[in-house]
């Protein structure tokens, strides 16, 4: 088990940290006390890894499967924040604030995680070269993700924000790199496009079709086709 949860780790401080230098013997030995302090946990679909407004005991990254992160209103209305797939961290800014979650995270299809406790996290902190500096820089990028997400939901127009959801989509679920042609297919449903860009499904599948209509844009089963 252990030897699983050394690799996945090393996976996801890759993809998510590449500046680390991994491979040298001091960030070898750093690891160490991390990967002992670490579990991993599966999800089934429909499953709620956590509530909003509960405390946040861990952070998480994504190995397999999906997360849906989503905010309830105090009117009931639910937005979906992200659709977070392997190998993408969340949950950090609760953990390392100390605070309730501000949103709940459940499984979109059968997934799992790599849990970050407080142990592994410190671990993390004070053992691992340049990983405090790494992490400070991720929160700086999300954090400006947000305050642009809170823009266009309060100022853009509903053909801004679907740019801007596809965009999202098209970086964090792109299923092959832009052929030659110029194609990228994206995992994708109208549903989860209108979800994200906070639109309903109708203003959505009108947007789709206008986007095809010029050419740039193929449906077909979970699955958007993208040019340029």
């Amino acid at each position: 088990m252990s030897s699983d949860i050394e690799q996945a780790l090393r996976q996801v401080l890759a993809a998510n940290f590449p500046a680390l230098p991994l491979h040298e013997p001091v960030q070898q030995a750093a690891l160490r006390p991390a990967v002992a302090a670490l579990s991993l946990r599966r999800l089934a679909r429909g499953r709620t890894l956590f509530a909003q407004g509960q405390p946040a005991r861990a952070f998480y990254a994504v190995l397999s499967g999906e997360i849906e992160a989503r905010f309830t209103g105090l009117d009931g209305s639910v937005s979906v924040l992200e659709l977070v797939q392997a190998p993408r961290l969340f949950g950090l800014a609760a953990f390392a604030a100390a605070q309730p979650s501000s949103y709940e995270a459940l499984a979109r299809r059968p997934s799992q995680l790599l849990v970050i406790g407080p142990a592994a996290y410190l671990a993390l902190m004070d053992g691992l070269p340049g990983f405090a500096r790494a992490l400070l820089a991720e929160f700086a990028h999300r954090y400006d993700g947000t305050l642009r997400l809170l823009e266009a939901s309060r100022h853009r127009s509903a053909p801004e924000r679907f740019q801007l959801a596809l965009a999202q989509l098209r970086r964090e679920r792109a299923l092959c790199p832009p052929q030659q042609d110029g194609w990228q297919a994206v995992q994708a449903t109208q549903a989860e496009l209108a979800a994200l860009a906070n639109l309903s499904r109708q203003t959505v599948n009108q947007l789709l079709a206008q986007v095809e209509e010029e050419g740039l844009l193929r449906r077909s089963y979970r699955c958007l086709w993208l040019r340029g």
